[in-house]
C-alpha cells in the first residue's frame, strides 16, 4: 500500500492506513477480539502502524521482514496463518518475541492483503488468553481484507487513470508549442505545392507527426505496452533504481525485472535508458 510520494504527487489518494486502521477497529468491534493491528508493506517490509486495542508501545513502529516471524510468512505466502500459543510456536521463525511477547500476545491470526496477488499489508488479531480466535474471528478478519483490497484496488486505477491523463496532456501553449505549429502550417502550404505525389506524400507525414506531438498521443507505430511496463518505466524515467520502483508501485524486485525486460524487448532497447529514450521518442513517455 505504501508508496514513496514526491511533493503534490497523489494529492487526491486518501491515506491508505486510514483504511486499514478502520478496517481493524471493525473486527475488533464486531469479533470482540482483544487486540488488532496491522501495517503497509514497503520495500519488502512491513511496518507496523496501526493498533487497537494494545497496552504498551512494544509493537509500535515495529518492521518485520518478509519471512521473519508470523506477518513475514503471511506476506511472502499470500495466505493467512495462525498459531494457538506464539511463544511455542514451531512454524515460524521468533525474531519478535520481545514486543509480541512484552504485550502479552498468546493466540494470534495474520492475514495479508492481496492486491493484484502481491501483498499489500498485513492484517493481525491476537488474544491474551489461552483460548485460539475462533471462526468467526478468521472470517471477519478475511472479509476485512478482501474489502481493504478492493478499495486499494479502486484507488490505484484512480492514481494510474491520473497517471495516463498526465501523459496525454498536450504540449504547453509555450514559444516551442507555436513554433511547432508555425512549422506545420508553413509544412502544409510546401506540400501543397509540390507536384511530386510521392515526396508530398513524405510531407503529409511528416506534417501528421507534429500532428500527434502537438496532441499528444503515441506514435501510430507506438508498441504496444502493458500498463505495469509503462509503470515501471515511468519510474525509471524518474531515475530510480529498481529497488525503488519496486518500492514505489509494491511489486517484487523480480517482477519489475521482468516487467523491464519485457519493455526494452518490444522497445528493441538493449539498456534501460535507451528504453526510456525509445517510450518518449514514441510518445509512450513525457
Amino acid at each position: 500500500m505504501s508508496r514513496d510520494r514526491s511533493p503534490g504527487e497523489h494529492l487526491l489518494r486518501p491515506r491508505d492506513g486510514d483504511a486499514l486502521r478502520a478496517a481493524l477497529r471493525l473486527v475488533a468491534g464486531e469479533s470482540g477480539v482483544p487486540v488488532a493491528f496491522g501495517g503497509e508493506i514497503a520495500r519488502d517490509a512491513l511496518l507496523l502502524s496501526e493498533f487497537v486495542g494494545i497496552t504498551t508501545n512494544a509493537l509500535r513502529g515495529l518492521t518485520v521482514l518478509r519471512r521473519s516471524g508470523l506477518g513475514g510468512q503471511v506476506m511472502a505466502s499470500g495466505a493467512p496463518a495462525s498459531v494457538a500459543d506464539y511463544r511455542s510456536a514451531s512454524s515460524i521463525t521468533h525474531d519478535y518475541d520481545r514486543p509480541v511477547l512484552g504485550e502479552g500476545i498468546r493466540s494470534v491470526l495474520a492475514v495479508p492483503v492481496l492486491v493484484d496477488r502481491q501483498s499489500r499489508a498485513v492484517l493481525y488479531a491476537a488474544n491474551r488468553g489461552g483460548s485460539p480466535l475462533g471462526g468467526r474471528t478468521a472470517e471477519l478478519m478475511i472479509g476485512a481484507a478482501r474489502q481493504l483490497a478492493r478499495e486499494i484496488t479502486v484507488r490505484d486505477e484512480v492514481d494510474r487513470r491520473l497517471r495516463l491523463l498526465r501523459l496525454a496532456e498536450p504540449a504547453p501553449a509555450g514559444a516551442e508549442g507555436e513554433e511547432l505549429r508555425d512549422i506545420h502550417a508553413e509544412l502544409r502550404e510546401i506540400a501543397g505545392a509540390v507536384p511530386d505525389p510521392e515526396l508530398r506524400a513524405r510531407l503529409d507525414a511528416v506534417g501528421g507527426r507534429i500532428t500527434r506531438v502537438l496532441a499528444g498521443v503515441p506514435a501510430a507505430d507506438a508498441p504496444r505496452l502493458s500498463r505495469r511496463e509503462l509503470d515501471v518505466l515511468a519510474q525509471i524515467a524518474l531515475g530510480c533504481t529498481n529497488q525503488e520502483v519496486a518500492a514505489r508501485l509494491s511489486l517484487g524486485a523480480e517482477t519489475v525485472k521482468s516487467y523491464l525486460r519485457s519493455a526494452m524487448s518490444k522497445l528493441d532497447a538493449h539498456t534501460r535508458v535507451e528504453a526510456v529514450a525509445r517510450a518518449r521518442r514514441a510518445r509512450l513517455l513525457p
